[in-house]
């Protein structure tokens, strides 16, 4: 099953040291049985392209908790067995959690298939949106426009040999 890991330019540092994602619990995002409905689509790329864009959103979460973090989006995309992502019962259908999943344990880097990362242009905009999602979570419109201007910025796509390059 691919999964993304969201994940902020620190915590891609501190993936590539440790040459795993972790520590464990591991939230991530994937193609769920939820998902699936929200999204009323059979097409693959569209769901992965959905969970994609939960991964993204929650990075730009990460960002907001952490001023002194780089304003880029940062989501892994790995490969895991099946049975190594559960869903939540609980939370399926709750649309802050749609297509979220735990990974119980550290994931090698090694079963990374590529990096998803804003790029530099998309600093300005990320960086206004993580100081704005406060206030959308409250129901502020203006500050929701703010949050999807970042989301209008599509994430680049690098391989995991890149990883250097992005952090350098």
């Amino acid at each position: 099953m691919r999964v993304y890991v969201p994940l902020t330019l620190a915590g891609l540092a501190q993936a590539h040291k440790a040459g795993e994602l972790g520590p464990s619990p591991l939230t991530a995002y994937a193609v769920t049985p939820a998902l699936r409905e929200w999204y009323v689509s059979d097409d693959i790329e569209e769901l992965e392209y959905a969970a994609l864009s939960r991964a993204a959103a929650a990075s730009l979460r990460m960002l907001a908790v952490d001023p002194s973090a780089a304003r880029r989006r940062i989501v892994v995309a790995v490969d895991v067995a099946d049975q190594d992502a559960a869903v939540d019962p609980d939370r399926g259908l709750d649309t802050g959690s749609l297509g979220e999943v735990r990974i119980a344990g550290a994931v090698p880097l090694t079963k990374a298939a590529a990096v998803h990362a804003d790029a530099d242009d998309a600093e300005a905009d990320v960086s206004a949106a993580a100081d704005a999602l406060g206030a959308a979570d409250q129901g502020d419109d203006d500050a929701q426009f703010t949050v999807d201007g970042a989301e209008d910025h599509e994430l680049l796509w690098f391989g995991v040999q890149e990883i250097p390059g992005l952090l350098g």
